[in-house]
């Protein structure tokens, strides 16, 4: 028994990807005897409601994953439904033996990072867990904790805590793909959505107007508690699937999954309503600009230009605006870019 987990161990330290490592550790533990389910959930807040879904979990022994829109899952349900894992994150446990029914034990390991827990493993067993199980279970659940951690923060900004830009270009790809396979498309093709338009993935670029002043009149100290406020502004009017990356200095993206064009342009409307009604302290009132676009067609480089083009017309118009790039090249305001070969010519 010890030789595959070893195996799986230096296998699972070797991952780069979240989701790869979640399989993993998922793997090292289903290789233990006596295992007769595992799975991973997820959980996720949607309109002040916590949701679970399994993520991850055995079929016909065969370990299966999603990373398709938790919020569109039909397998999803209130935690509410499921009151005694819900009590198990409601006192922040570090482990819980239920037992739903004779000869079925089940261990959940919630995955606690900064107090918050997004994840929970959950092994069932059709005897009770022996301690010297459990110490087993748990020194492979904390190496994967551990490793996790690094790769988090590895992949974060150190002072947003918003995934920074070298995960940007990986990110990009895999909800592009997972989108086109959850609606049964090829990866750059929009979803019908007959009343509102396509549905599909969007880029913002949010840049924070006059920042240089902010750091200049109150310092760097105050500058950098408004990038903090800032994320988490950005946090809270997003859902929990879209994706925020700090690009560095005052400069954010936000990917959108699954909207049509309408209800983006309505959430970085708001977005930016909020941040101008927000007060700062000491600093006041910022407001920020916004260009966007639609992902369907280009590499991430194309998107984030064209992206960037509708956020310097904002800013060169008065800043405090929302752009969407198609709209200006529609009117005349901008033209598009015309590639030829390796050349990019405006």
């Amino acid at each position: 028994m010890r030789k595959p987990i070893l195996q799986n161990l230096v296998e699972m330290t070797g991952l780069r990807d979240h989701l790869r490592l979640e399989l993993s550790v998922l793997s090292t533990l289903q290789a233990l005897t006596g295992i007769v389910d595992i799975r991973a959930l997820e959980l996720f807040t949607r309109e002040g409601q916590t949701f679970v879904r399994p993520r991850t979990w055995l079929e016909q022994g065969q370990l299966l994953s999603s990373d398709a829109e938790a919020a569109q899952d039909p397998r999803r349900e209130p935690l509410e439904r499921r009151p005694d894992l819900q009590a198990c994150i409601a006192s922040q446990s570090a482990s819980v033996v239920h037992v739903p029914r004779r000869g079925r034990y089940v261990l959940w390991l919630p995955v606690w990072m900064n107090d918050k827990v997004s994840t929970c493993l959950e092994i069932t067993q059709s005897r009770a867990f022996s301690q010297h199980r459990l110490d087993v279970i748990l020194g492979i659940f904390q190496v994967y904790k551990n490793y996790q951690s690094l790769l988090d923060y590895s992949e974060r900004d150190a002072l947003t805590g918003l995934f920074n830009r070298k995960t940007f270009d990986e990110q990009f790809a895999r909800h592009a793909a997972s989108a086109a396979l959850a609606q049964g498309t090829e990866p750059g093709t929009p979803c019908a959505d007959e009343q509102h338009g396509p549905r599909q993935q969007w880029l913002a670029v949010v840049d924070i107007d006059h920042f240089k002043q902010v750091n200049d009149r109150f310092g760097h100290l105050y500058g950098d508690e408004v990038l903090i406020l800032m994320a988490n502004l950005l946090r809270s009017s997003f859902r929990s699937h879209d994706r925020i990356f700090r690009f560095g200095g005052e400069e954010f993206v936000v990917l959108l999954r699954n909207a049509t064009l309408e209800t983006a342009r309505k959430a970085f409307e708001r977005f930016r309503e909020t941040v101008q009604t927000h007060t700062f302290p000491q600093v006041g009132h910022v407001s920020v600009s916004i260009g966007f676009v639609g992902t369907s067609t280009g590499s991430p480089v194309e998107i984030l230009g064209q992206a960037d083009q509708a956020l310097y017309f904002a800013k060169e118009h008065g800043r405090n605006q929302v752009h969407y790039y198609d709209d200006l090249v529609a009117a005349g305001q901008l033209q598009t870019k015309m590639a030829h070969d390796d050349v990019e010519l405006f």
